[in-house]
């Protein structure tokens, strides 16, 4: 089973102006993610920008991801669907193609109650064998998956093996390590909690900058690890920052801005998603210039 420890990346997918998935620029992103020694690649995540995707896409898109990456570092695959039915048939179908683990966000669009919510992932657990992770994200969702459902869950189900939590709720992540944290890996899906999370004992983190910045985010995990506290507090501040800019635009077209200027084909995001531009990019290559002349990353 997948070891779910350290940093692993929720990988944006790479368009072509016309909207067609670029797979050789993915290609050349896989080998530099892989490098960068993150621990493992979240494929179809939010950064994935997997709602714009059709069926057919996905399924490419994961079976393309799996293949490049060779079983090199664990690959999870994004299969969340709005109704229970879908995510079933596209998890069956992702299954197959050799994924380390399924990342399955709450369903979207109508808001569930608490009941419907754990018979939705109940029907979803009993109906596929690969390792599922749980994903809270109440910025795309519109509601919180409570920590009383995510326990009553891991407490019946023992193919749930982690959780990415991107409530950015300080308070819920350290009740989900108290409640689940023996049990299931804890995430962190937000890039300014991460040290908060190792701190009280989550596992890792899944989050957007590992996208253009992965060395800073594994030097956090690397330095945490190895008790340098002081050196993981000042890899958190720059990440801090770096999410602090993130805020300020679309984020998917912000994290594919930031690693086209690291001089990756990250491409462009898909409409109606627009590319930044002009002064977003000067203030974007501004931040990374200052982190290169503190020989914190490499520039092109």
């Amino acid at each position: 089973m997948v070891k779910l420890s350290g940093i692993f990346v929720p990988h944006v997918t790479p368009f072509k102006k016309d909207g067609s998935i670029d797979f050789e620029s993915l290609k050349t992103c896989i080998k530099y993610w892989i490098e960068s020694g993150l621990s493992g690649l979240v494929t179809l995540g939010s950064n994935g920008e997997f709602p714009y995707l059709m069926r057919e896409e996905k399924i490419e898109l994961i079976q393309f991801v799996v293949e490049q990456v060779d079983g090199k570092v664990p690959v999870i695959a994004g299969t969340g669907e709005p109704s229970t039915f879908e995510t079933i048939k596209l998890s069956k179908e992702v299954e197959d193609l050799g994924v380390d683990a399924l990342l399955i966000v709450q369903p979207y669009y109508y808001k569930p109650s608490n009941e419907e919510l754990i018979a939705h992932y109940s029907e979803i657990l009993n109906s596929i064998d690969v390792p599922v992770i749980l994903y809270n994200m109440p910025k795309f969702t519109g509601y919180n998956m409570g920590v009383e459902v995510v326990e009553k869950l891991v407490n019946e189900y023992s193919n749930i093996i982690g959780i990415k939590d991107s409530s950015g709720n300080i308070h819920q992540m350290i009740e989900l390590i108290r409640t689940v944290g023996d049990k299931i890996s804890i995430l962190a899906g937000n890039a300014d909690l991460i040290l908060t999370t190792l701190m009280f004992g989550g596992k890792g983190a899944i989050v957007a900058i590992a996208n253009f910045m992965p060395e800073i985010a594994v030097n956090l995990f690397t330095a945490f690890k190895q008790g340098n506290h002081e050196e993981a507090k000042r890899m958190q501040l720059i990440i801090n920052r770096a999410t602090s800019i993130l805020n300020k635009y679309n984020q998917i077209a912000a994290v594919k801005a930031l690693i086209n200027l690291r001089g990756l084909p990250g491409g462009v995001p898909r409409k109606p998603i627009l590319p930044l531009k002009g002064e977003e990019i000067k203030i974007l290559r501004k931040f990374l210039e200052e982190l290169y002349e503190s020989n914190l990353i490499v520039m092109p």
